[in-house]
């Protein structure tokens, strides 16, 4: 039996990246998938090839979430993944300095706003059945500050504390819906093109930005995307209001080992 036979699983920012290996993943352990994103073409394609569905749904949008509440009134799993760096179209400052108030703002209506309005829609459409599975994409950036990247560290702090938020409303109402977050760090998605580039020195340039992560290199979607099948799964059904950290040790802190050098 496949972990997420006969469940109805919705997954946000699904067109590419992590979103998009979720996707494929839910669906190949049985799940009916509705593949939502801004992004149709790629969202159909996506949605027509996994056997599932596609929806387009911006997640800052209230309006959009409550054309998704009439479609699809009852579901087994959301994942909030969807959000942006602020980064995707130019590089401007998001130091806490210079960030200027627009971009702060875009970055916490995608990232924050949109995590809460998938949330609302969740638990609006799990309880009718009283069980659920909510997860939310954090970041290691969530947990640690990022002076370069303050907006996109502050949504996605807040959406750490609002998972845990999520997770006690739910239990307090007696409802078995579970709500857990992922706490990813670098992870090879296109969102890296920009600084990686696509020029002979790309895998210097790779290994420059993961010398400071303890298993020295990035980590790929589909080892996030197991991390979201174990929570969608019914195996960990008394995990509720935690965090998965995937960072390749870096919360853990020194890689230093005894050496020659300790010697």
């Amino acid at each position: 039996m496949q972990k997420l036979d006969n469940k109805l699983c919705l997954v946000t920012g699904a067109a590419m990246g992590i979103g998009e290996s979720i996707c494929r993943t839910f669906a190949a352990e049985g799940a009916h998938v509705v593949v939502t994103d801004v992004l149709e073409e790629k969202g159909l394609e996506l949605a027509q090839e996994i056997g599932g569905e596609f929806f387009k749904l911006d997640v800052s949008s209230e309006q959009d979430w409550l054309a998704c509440e009439d479609k699809y009134p009852q579901i087994d799993v959301v994942v909030n993944n969807a959000g942006i760096t602020g980064f995707e179209e130019t590089v401007s400052a998001h130091d806490p300095e210079n960030v200027s108030l627009e971009e702060w703002r875009r970055v916490h209506q995608v990232n924050l706003e949109g995590t809460f309005l998938g949330c609302r829609y969740a638990i609006r459409a799990m309880k009718r059945r009283g069980q659920g599975s909510i997860i939310n994409m954090s970041s290691r950036s969530g947990l640690v500050g990022i002076p370069g990247a303050a907006a996109y560290a502050s949504s996605k702090a807040a959406i750490r504390n609002h998972t845990k938020s999520v997770a006690l409303y739910c239990a307090q109402n007696k409802w078995e819906i579970r709500c857990n977050s992922i706490h990813p760090a670098a992870i090879l998605t296109p969102i890296w093109d920009a600084m990686l580039g696509d020029g002979a020195d790309r895998d210097s340039r790779e290994a420059a930005m993961v010398a400071s992560t303890p298993l020295k290199r990035f980590g790929s979607v589909e080892e996030v995307a197991s991390v979201a099948l174990l929570l969608a799964s019914d195996d960990v059904k008394y995990m509720t209001g935690t965090e998965v950290n995937i960072d390749g040790g870096l919360l853990a802190g020194s890689a230093a080992a005894p050496g020659a050098e300790a010697e």
